[in-house]
């Protein structure tokens, strides 16, 4: 079993430096990609209402022979549930899918500007916070000015910032931003799903010079970045190998020919983009 070091969050909780992701699984399928992520020794765990599959992951931690104490369950709230008494009662539907008696992290899902109750949903965050119902409370697609915003309306800044990163899109003027204030940041779409980025003849080559595939000269890149991977996969092998990225370190030239083509988004974006 793979041993993980951690981030320490600014609400003084732990997250360990790679995570799994469970978009798009069903029910079925997260159960059981879950349960095989806690054997290889996976401990931090990324799920949400709107992926519709958080009965699976709870299943899975049930019945894992790893104490619940060591596994950190992340979901997030949908879009349709914004606003403070809405958050409470979607929370709640949340862990009730989970079969937990508590959260590791909740996020929002998405900011939707164009709705704005994402204040009054970080609220309510902050309150399950506080009840204990939560551990620690984050955002998922936001920019700065969204963070700022909820800095300066309720003093609590954010643990975790989920965006989408990956070498066509490194993100650097947000990931300076999260540095500058405490907050860390996770990957989705980590090796750029839906792409040819892991077909490309420079990470190939980095890939290479280490022994290792070009998924994991990406995840290390994320890694050396200060960055936590949530990678998706359901596959034993590819779980282990998504895990196996500690062993090795890219130079400073390998780090810029990971990320050194055109940038784009592949994901919606923060300022427009509405899931409900």
């Amino acid at each position: 079993m793979t041993s993980i070091p951690a981030h320490t969050l600014n609400d003084g909780t732990r997250l360990p430096a790679v995570g799994l992701g469970t978009w798009p699984m069903d029910d079925t399928e997260a159960e059981r990609a879950v349960a095989g992520a806690l054997e290889l020794g996976y401990r931090l765990l990324d799920t949400a209402a709107n992926y519709r599959n958080e009965t699976g992951v709870g299943r899975a931690v049930a019945r894992a022979g790893v104490a619940r104490e060591e596994i950190v369950v992340t979901t997030k709230l949908p879009g349709r549930h914004h606003g403070y008494e809405e958050t409470l009662a979607s929370f709640e539907e949340s862990r009730g899918r989970l079969g937990l008696d508590y959260v590791d992290l909740y996020l929002i899902h998405w900011p939707l500007p164009r709705v704005d109750r994402y204040v009054d949903s970080w609220r309510a965050m902050i309150k399950l916070r506080e009840e204990g119902l939560v551990r620690s409370i984050g955002v998922s697609n936001f920019t700065a000015e969204h963070i700022e915003r909820l800095e300066k309306e309720t003093g609590v800044l954010p643990s975790v910032n989920q965006i989408e990163l990956h070498p066509l899109l490194p993100q650097e003027e947000l990931r300076a931003f999260h540095a500058g204030k405490g907050i860390v940041t996770e990957s989705w779409s980590p090796l750029g799903r839906g792409s040819d980025l892991l077909r490309d003849p420079a990470i190939a080559r980095v890939a290479e010079a280490h022994g290792v595939t070009p998924g994991q000269a990406v995840l290390r890149w994320h890694v050396q970045l200060g960055a936590l991977p949530v990678p998706k996969s359901a596959s034993p092998e590819r779980q282990r190998h998504n895990l196996d990225v500690l062993g090795f370190e890219l130079t400073p030239d390998e780090m810029r020919a990971v990320a050194g083509r055109a940038h784009r988004r592949l994901g919606g974006d923060p300022e427009t983009h509405e899931e409900f």
